[in-house]
C-alpha cells in the first residue's frame, strides 16, 4: 500500500519559569501523516450481479404500483378525478373518497373485458364510502377497457374509463 506524507512546520512557545515572559523561542517540528490511498477493483462479473439486482428491483416495483382516483374534485364537482385512465395488467387502483361523497365504484357488467366478473371488482350499489378519505381497491388483470360509475352521482355524469395494457 502507498502512502503519502505531509510536512508541516509548527512553531511551539517555550517559557521560562513560571513567570509570564515576552520572550519566547520557536521550534520546528515536522509532522508526517500517512494517508492510505483506496483502490477500487470489480470484476466484469460483480457489475453484472450489480446490473441484474438493480432490474429485479425495478420489475418488483413496477408490480407493486398502484393508481389513485380520487371519487369527487377539489372544488366539489361530482367527478372520478382522473376520469380517464391507463394502468398495467395487475396494477392496484384506490378509489379514494375526496368531496362530494357519499361515493362508490361500480364496473358496468357491458364496458368491461369478455370474461370478467363485475361482482368480483365492483363495491355493491347500496355500499357507500361516507367520510372523507375512506378507500375501495380493485386489481385489474384482464387487458381492455373498463367502464365504471358511482351509482349515487351516474346520473350527474359521475362516470370514468380504465385501460388495461
Amino acid at each position: 500500500m502507498a502512502t503519502v506524507t505531509s510536512s508541516a512546520a509548527v512553531a511551539i512557545p517555550s517559557f521560562a519559569g513560571l513567570k509570564a515572559s515576552s520572550t519566547t523561542r520557536a521550534a520546528t517540528v515536522k509532522v508526517a501523516v500517512a494517508t492510505p490511498r483506496m483502490s477500487i477493483k470489480a470484476s466484469l462479473k460483480d457489475v453484472g450481479v450489480v446490473v441484474a439486482a438493480t432490474a429485479a428491483a425495478g420489475i418488483l416495483a413496477g408490480n407493486a404500483m398502484a393508481a389513485e382516483v380520487l371519487l369527487g374534485s377539489s372544488d366539489g364537482g361530482l367527478a372520478f378525478v382522473p376520469s380517464d385512465l391507463s394502468i398495467a395488467s395487475g396494477e392496484k387502483i384506490t378509489f379514494k373518497n375526496n368531496a362530494g361523497f357519499p361515493h362508490n365504484v361500480v364496473f358496468d357488467e357491458d364496458e368491461v373485458p369478455a370474461g370478467v366478473d363485475v361482482t368480483k371488482i365492483s363495491m355493491p350499489e347500496e355500499d357507500l364510502l361516507n367520510a372523507p378519505g375512506e378507500e375501495y381497491s380493485v386489481t385489474l388483470t384482464e387487458k381492455g377497457t373498463y367502464k365504471f360509475y358511482c351509482a349515487p352521482h351516474a346520473g350527474a355524469g359521475m362516470v370514468g374509463k380504465v385501460t388495461v395494457n
